[in-house]
Order: C-alpha cells, then structure tokens, then sequence
C-alpha cells in the first residue's frame, strides 16, 4: 500500500532519499553536477512530501515558493526498486495539490535534458515546456516546464 506524508527538509527519510537522487545526480550531470546542486539545497524546503510503499520509503519531493503565484518543484526522486508503480505521479500530484491549497496557481520545474525519463514524465503529467527560468536561463542541458493548476 502506497501512503503519501506531508513533511519538511528536516525529515530523515527525505534526507536518505535526496542523499540517493544526489548520488544519481552526479553520475548523471557529470561536469555540470556542481552548477545544479548549488540550486538544490534542502535546507529552504519547508514543504515535502515522502512515498511509502507497504510503510518503506520509496519517493520524495518538494516545493518551494518562486513568487507569489508559483511554486518550483524541488528534489523529485523514487528509489529505483520502486519505479514503474506510479510512485513519482502520487508524489508530484500530492505536492500540486499542496501548493494549490495555498493558493498557489502553477508549478514550475527543472530538469536536465539528460534525464529522459525525467523530460517524459513531465510531459506525460501535463507540463508544459517554457523558456528556461531564473538561474537556467543561459544552460544549455537544462529545460523548463510550467503547468497550471485545474480549478
């Protein structure tokens, strides 16, 4: 049984599970790894949501305030014994409902354009690509999504 919890950056399975993505990451970004994990610091995440599969810690995310309609997902990762079982799609639309209880209207995002299945699956959960944001404006790997919330 999948069971979804709303925590924050000081939560120990979340802390374990961005430990592996960072692990993934640096093999993965290669040279570039140090530009994008200067981004990526979980300490400014105060909202975070973990993936239990049958009460194990399979999947995380976050998000973070970019103004005051938007919020940036941060730090989406499920363990790889755990993938293809729709865990990342819970844990992304868990985060999207979060935000739009805040009153938040979008998400944005950035992935590597070396994370394939990163790039599909944000296409496949209704993300749209938009011009690169913010620190990724000038990065040749990086690409950019945005989705609306539905009323």
């Amino acid at each position: 049984m999948l069971k979804i919890e709303r925590t924050n950056s000081e939560n120990q399975n979340f802390i374990n599970l961005v430990k592996q993505l960072d692990n993934y990451l640096t093999v993965v970004d290669g040279d570039e790894h140090d530009f994008y994990n200067q981004y990526n610091n979980i300490d400014v995440l105060k909202h975070c949501v973990v993936a239990f599969l049958n009460d194990k810690p399979v999947g995380c995310g976050a998000f973070k305030q970019f103004d005051d309609n938007l919020v940036e997902i941060k730090r989406m990762f499920t363990s790889p014994e755990a993938r293809g079982k729709n865990i990342a799609t819970t844990v992304l639309h868990a985060l999207e409902d979060w935000a739009a209880e805040l009153n938040y209207k979008a998400s944005i995002l950035e992935t590597g354009k070396r994370q394939i299945e990163a790039v599909s699956f944000y296409k496949k959960n209704k993300y749209q690509i938009v011009p690169n944001f913010g620190p990724y404006k000038n990065v040749e790997n990086s690409l950019c999504f945005k989705k609306v919330f539905e009323k």
